[in-house]
């Protein structure tokens, strides 16, 4: 038989699962936005996207959803190619 504090942690475990969940598909569908805006050219939308992107980065790290090299890693890529597509 289970205790009550066990029971309250799977609770709250499924519900970070699922919030985890979450913030990391809006994560990689915002990446791949910002991937595909960057290979056409589009310089404003890239730059709009790395904004909102780098914001998610950001958050994520903050929660613990990714680590925080992981998010410093995939904002520096991402810049680096705005900054080659801008020169």
């Amino acid at each position: 038989m289970h205790r009550q504090s066990a029971k309250k942690h799977a609770r709250a475990d499924a519900k970070k699962r699922t919030r985890n969940r979450h913030r990391k598909a809006s994560l990689r569908t915002s990446l791949k936005a910002t991937e595909l805006a960057l290979q056409e050219g589009d310089v404003e939308k890239a730059q709009q996207l790395c904004k909102t992107t780098t914001s998610l980065l950001d958050r994520a790290a903050g929660k613990g959803v990714i680590k925080k090299g992981t998010a410093n890693r995939q904002k520096s890529r991402i810049m680096r190619k705005l900054n080659a597509l801008t020169a």
